[in-house]
This record gives C-alpha cells, structure tokens and sequence, in this order.
C-alpha cells in the first residue's frame, strides 16, 4: 500500500561509500564487547566461586496460629525428608529421598575471601545445606530478598545464590541473592537505612515445617547450632514467615534472641550488620556435629537437650535410679500415633511392659498442645516407646540416660529410621534400642497377602523408587506387637537403668 516510505537513492550512496569503514569500527566493537562481558561473567557466575562442600521492629510478629491451613498441615505427621538433586532454580517437588541412601552430614569445607578484615564464606556445595557467612559492611534489603557485601577496599564482584532453609533442594523457598560489590565506592551499595550492633541470622520457614519431626531437625537444632553462642544477642530475619511457627516455639525462639524476629519479606528497610549469616546448615538429621559448630563455640546435641530442659523448667535431668531406689518403678511413656503405623495391641503391651517392671502411661500427643505441656510430660518419664514417626522427637524432653525404643515397621526401613533417631538419640546421651517388625506383626500380611511383592521382596520395592516405599511401609501398615518376641527388648531396657548411679 501507498503508506511505506522507501530509502532514498542519496542514503544508498552514503551507505556503499561506509560500507567498509562501518563494518571495521562494528567488528572491534563487538570483539570490545565481548572480551568485557567474557571477564565479567568469569567473575560474578556463582560456580565461579571456590568453594566445598534491629530495625526496631514495628510489630511483634511471633503470635498465634493464624494459617488457614495448619491444622491440615500438622495433621501430615510423616513428610519426606530431603529432595533429591536439583537443576540450577528448578524447584523439585517430590521431597523425597532413597531410604538406602547413608544418613547425609554437611561437612564441606567453604574456602573464605579475605580482604583487609573482610571475610566471606559461602558453602554452596554442601550435600544437604547452602550458607554464607558475612563479616564487614554488609546489607541487607529485605524486600528484595538481597544481601550485599561492601569490601573495605576494591576486590573482584562475586554472587551466590542461597536458598535459607537447611534444604537446599526444598521446593517453595525462595533464593537469596548475596552479592559482593567491587569497592566501597560502588555505586550498587544500597544506603543504610538502620545500623545494629548485633549480628544476625537470615533464614527461611515454610518447606517442610508443620511436621514436628521438621521443625526440631529442619530449624531449631540448625538455628540453635548458628545462634546459641551469640547469648540471645542476635537478630532473626526470617524469610517465608510462619507467625503460628513462631507461636508454637516461642520459649525457644525467645531464648536464642532477645528481639522480635523480623519479617524479612515484607521489610523495605536496608539495615546494616557487621556480621550475617545467610541459611541454616544441616549438620545431620536432627542433630548436631560438635566439629562443625560455627565460631569454634563447640555444641554437641547434649548441649542442644539441656538447653531445651532450661527453657521449659524441666526438673529431671537423670532417669530413675533403680541402684539407690530399688523399689521404685521406671515409667515407660507408649506414643500411640493417631493414624497409621499404629500399635494394634496398646493392651498387651503394656501388660508386657507393666509384667517387666514398668509403670506404663499412653500418650496421644496433640498438635495443638502447647509445647512445655508436652515437654514437662515426656521428661517425668525414663523411657520413650513408639513406632517410627514424628512422635519419638520428644526424646529431646527425657532426661539424659534414659531409653528410647523405637519399632521399626516391616519393610527393610531399619537404616532410615537410625538416621532420624537411632544416631540423634545416642547424640543426646540417651540408650537407643530397635525391634524390628516382623512381616507377620505387620497389617500389611492381612491386607494384601503372603504373596504380593510388598510382603515378599521389600528391597524390590525398595529399588522400584521412594513413592511406594512411603505408600505402603508407612502409609498403609499397623504393627500388632508380639509380645513374646518384644519381651527381651523391655528387659534391656530396664537393665540399663538398672546401671544408673
């Protein structure tokens, strides 16, 4: 149509006649460019980096239980416990992990940069968790899930990306991005808004919290190991903020730090540290390696349970003796969970264990209890008697020297459940003893017969991957005790306490 201007036959001449000076001036352009964006990127991609492995606040944000969502998510007790390798910022959303897998420690060594007192030191290469730590003028814009780093003199920019759960594979938990600039006068450094003087913790909630298991292995042993030797002088900022979270463990959380934790997504303000941690790290599942702890403060689980027996007023912190008390029975505590890998025989099991010398106490922990109810419950007994799941955490409640029994469901799940209890409670000083189910203990001989493949080749079903592993050995069995058989376990038990001085 009529519309189109076409190029003139004057343009067409200057254009030949440049042609070649143009295409010179274009080609060391582009040759210029690419040698800058070539060491740029050199320097700021985060594999680029060596490594193993109090605004005062306006509101205070630990509160009640708010989420419309919590009852049904305290109610899902058993949750996969890491996800399986991810893809650069691809969140993976099946959570789960191979139980043959050996129990996971981060032990990686992150090399630090240092420039005149400046240090910092990222591990993003650690099997479980990613962290950095920061010590110099560092930033925080909470808003824009950033952390920025000003060296006192120039040095090369650096980044990393650092998811703040202990998960680092944990779908639904955003990155943070830790960015070190190139001077103290580069113009990328956000002005302070709020300077402290303590140091702080950045971390994140969500993922796969709301599962008590989680909760004690994910957060509070991770955030009690980067906090404690800071004496409550040190700010939270915390990241995907659960306010009913904060409730439920208030009496911890207030006791690792003397302020309101801060909400970091919903915060504008740029505050200043001289010291920042980014994420929490996993040493192992729901515990703590002493040769790990940050600052050459060393802390051992044992540490972790006596801290939790300060802050709930735990009067014991030593099981029955029955060398200077003969007389007196031991209390043994049953966890019956409230669905399945339930006991099917409560009765006779506990006339077992009152017929091998225990005082015997049932228990169908709540949710919704308040938590130094249930602590205070747990430490008045000796001995902790359950079915693998989130209710044998309360062993961080007995006193020390005391037993935990943990039974084990059919299915070959014997090394998955030492590495969620039988190591953990041997790290707080407790005598962990196993009964493994038998498959004729199991419903699941009822339910699907001696000749389905679940009954007669676990390791099968163990290789065929982990959704069936949870389906069926978790999700679908009950355990009926045989008392007999389960009988010399009872006796162990007493007879370790019976070594109690």
């Amino acid at each position: 149509m009529g519309g189109e201007a076409k190029p003139g036959r004057g343009i067409k001449s200057w254009a030949q006649r440049h042609l070649n000076t143009g295409f010179a001036a274009g080609f060391l352009l582009v040759l210029l460019t690419y040698l800058v964006v070539s060491q740029q990127f050199a320097v700021t991609a985060p594999n680029a980096v060596t490594t193993k492995g109090s605004r005062v606040v306006d509101k205070q944000v630990i509160g009640a239980a708010g989420d419309a969502g919590l009852e049904k998510k305290r109610d899902q007790e058993w949750q996969p416990k890491a996800a399986a390798a991810e893809e650069p910022d691809k969140k993976d959303t099946s959570g789960a992990v191979p139980t043959q897998e050996s129990p996971k420690r981060d032990d990686a060594d992150a090399k630090p940069f240092e420039t005149d007192g400046d240090k910092v030191v990222c591990n993003t290469d650690g099997p479980v968790s990613e962290t950095c730590d920061l010590d110099g003028d560092v930033r925080t814009n909470g808003s824009a899930l950033s952390v920025t780093f000003v060296p006192s003199s120039p040095s090369e920019r650096r980044e990393w990306r650092i998811r703040p759960y202990s998960r680092r594979t944990m779908a639904g938990v955003d990155k943070v991005t830790v960015a070190q600039l190139e001077s103290p006068q580069d113009p990328a450094a956000p002005p302070c808004a709020v300077t402290h003087d303590m140091p702080a913790v950045l971390f994140a909630l969500g993922g796969l919290t709301g599962n008590y298991w989680h909760d004690f292995s994910d957060v509070l042993v991770p955030l009690f190991a980067a906090s404690r030797r800071y004496g409550g002088d040190v700010l939270f900022l915390v990241s995907n903020i659960q306010p009913w979270w904060l409730g439920k463990y208030e009496a911890v959380v207030r006791r690792l730090s003397r302020y309101d934790a801060v909400d970091l997504d919903r915060d504008a303000q740029v505050r200043c540290f001289r010291h920042l941690t980014v994420g929490l790290r996993l040493h192992k599942e729901l515990s703590i390696v002493p040769e790990l702890s940050p600052g050459g403060h060393r802390l051992t689980m044992g540490d972790f349970t006596a801290f939790l027996r300060e802050t709930y007023a735990l009067p014991r912190a030593a099981p029955v003796s029955l060398a200077r008390e003969p007389g007196r029975k031991p209390r043994l505590m049953l966890i019956q969970r409230p669905h399945y890998r339930r006991f099917e025989n409560v009765p006779g099991i506990r006339k077992a264990a009152e017929a091998a010398g225990f005082e015997v106490t049932v228990a169908s922990p709540r949710a919704d209890a308040p938590l130094g109810e249930t602590a205070r419950a747990v430490n008045s007994h000796d001995v902790l008697l359950g079915v693998h799941g989130a209710g044998l955490t309360n062993a961080v409640f007995l006193p020390p020297g005391g037993v935990v029994i943990q039974v084990v469901p059919y299915g070959k799940l014997e090394r998955m459940a030492r590495a969620d209890f039988g190591e953990p409670v041997a790290d707080m000083g407790l005598r962990y003893l196993e009964y493994s189910v038998a498959v004729e203990e199991s419903s699941l001989l009822e339910m699907l017969g001696p000749e389905h493949p679940v009954i007669k080749d676990p390791e099968a079903v163990h290789r065929s991957g982990w959704d069936k592993v949870a389906e069926y050995y978790l999700g679908k069995q009950d355990v009926r005790i045989d008392v007999g058989r389960f009988a010399p376990t009872l006796a162990q038990a007493l007879d370790h306490l019976r070594q109690q001085r």
